[in-house]
């Protein structure tokens, strides 16, 4: 089961990356093997809001769609990611924002296993490149955004 988790210190406030990483809709102008990006729904409850979105993965041979029940909490600076429906036999990702000295501390991390014991073999050997591309994808989409 890969797991990754990484955090970074980034010249741009909480508020502005977690904008930035809430705004699923936007993934494929920027992340590395995303093909697509549709928000299936979104709603409000009393501490934030829960999307339901659908992301297609595409990377060489493999194309795959998968759901995901994204919780945004703002008072909180937080994003929790689960797993809906597609090829991962579990799934979750969590997104934290800190006011860190010059910007913000942002941590990421990731848990999912595949379904396909073949597709988990290929991805366990370039998981964390993987993992670490996304990651400064968003850093890079950061500085376009907010110079």
């Amino acid at each position: 089961m890969p797991t990754h988790d990484e955090t970074r210190r980034l010249p741009y406030t909480p508020q502005q990356m977690y904008d930035l990483v809430a705004d699923v809709g936007h993934y494929p102008d920027f992340l590395p093997w995303c093909a697509a990006a549709r928000v299936r729904s979104v709603t409000p409850f009393e501490e934030g809001e829960v999307m339901e979105a659908d992301l297609v993965i595409s990377f060489k041979v493999f194309r795959e769609r998968f759901g995901s029940r994204v919780t945004l909490w703002p008072e909180k600076m937080r994003i929790d990611t689960e797993y809906l429906d597609g090829p991962f036999r579990y799934m979750e990702a969590n997104w934290a924002f800190a006011e860190a000295e010059g910007g913000c501390e942002v941590s990421f991390h990731v848990d999912f296993e595949f379904r396909n014991a073949m597709l988990q073999g290929i991805i366990g050997v370039v998981f964390n490149e993987a993992m670490q591309r996304i990651v400064r994808a968003f850093e890079r989409r950061a500085k376009e955004l907010y110079g």
